[in-house]
């Protein structure tokens, strides 16, 4: 059951379909009588939707107008300037109603500019539960290497995790304001998943010390090389996760 206001946990669960019926009306009670938080939320949809038609389509299907990159670029300057226009108004709120205003919305702010939460939520949306289409083809796993090297000129080498029981298996292109991205996919015998996602860095993605943070059930360790940054995401607790970042530490952190 969630409790209100909502965590940041909570409203991942909702953009992500998760919660039980419930659930999900308590929140959109709370949603609609919080139309800030409403609309970072909606927000949070809209980018969820653009990523999963990114790597879940057909390479060779119609051009869809909501991945184009000048289309991309505007809706960000405009995201950028609602946010800027909301933080000024909240600004105002703290100064007549003290500081507990303002810490009650910084959350919906936040994790838009956590490292690597698009590599997270693309570990949420096609990592578990389901088979992903893949770009290169599975059954020979020295292409995935070639596949990367075709977009991705100079990036390190993809993880060798076989020390832990996984291997790659699927692996799926899109695309940022920055130029490509991709997420490959290991499985180890037993059906446990871990993504391994490259990106080049931007404006709100920069160049990273080498890290990890936990996101609800989830830890993401990123690190930057060779002009791109890189995140691993898998189960936080798991002892066959936590076995094959110790082997990630080994061959690239």
């Amino acid at each position: 059951m969630i409790t209100l206001p909502p965590s940041e946990r909570d409203l991942h669960a909702y953009v992500d379909g998760l919660l039980n019926e419930a659930d999900r009306q308590t929140l959109d009670t709370y949603l609609a009588a919080h139309p800030e938080l409403a609309e970072q939320v909606m927000a949070w949809q809209r980018d969820a939707q653009s990523l999963r038609a990114a790597l879940s389509g057909d390479l060779h299907r119609p051009h869809n107008p909501a991945l184009d990159p000048t289309l991309i670029r505007q809706r960000m300057r405009r995201n950028r300037t609602r946010h800027l226009a909301t933080a000024a108004v909240l600004l105002m709120a703290v100064s007549i109603g003290g500081i507990s205003g303002w810490q009650a919305r910084e959350m919906t702010f936040n994790s838009a500019a956590l490292p690597m939460a698009d590599a997270v939520q693309a570990y949420r949306m096609f990592a578990v539960g389901g088979a992903v289409a893949s770009d290169w083809n599975p059954a020979k796993a020295s292409d995935v290497q070639v596949w990367l090297d075709d977009h991705f000129a100079q990036a390190s080498r993809l993880p060798d995790l076989q020390s832990a029981g996984f291997k790659p298996v699927s692996g799926r292109l899109t695309s940022t304001e920055q130029g490509a991205a991709a997420m490959v996919v290991y499985k180890d015998a037993q059906g446990r998943t871990l993504s391994f996602y490259i990106r080049p860095p931007g404006e709100r993605y920069r160049l990273l010390s080498p890290g990890s943070r936990r996101d609800g059930e989830l830890q993401a360790d990123y690190w930057s090389a060779a002009g791109y940054n890189y995140a691993m995401v898998g189960p936080a607790d798991d002892p066959a996760a936590q076995a094959a970042r110790h082997a990630l530490k080994k061959h690239s952190i």
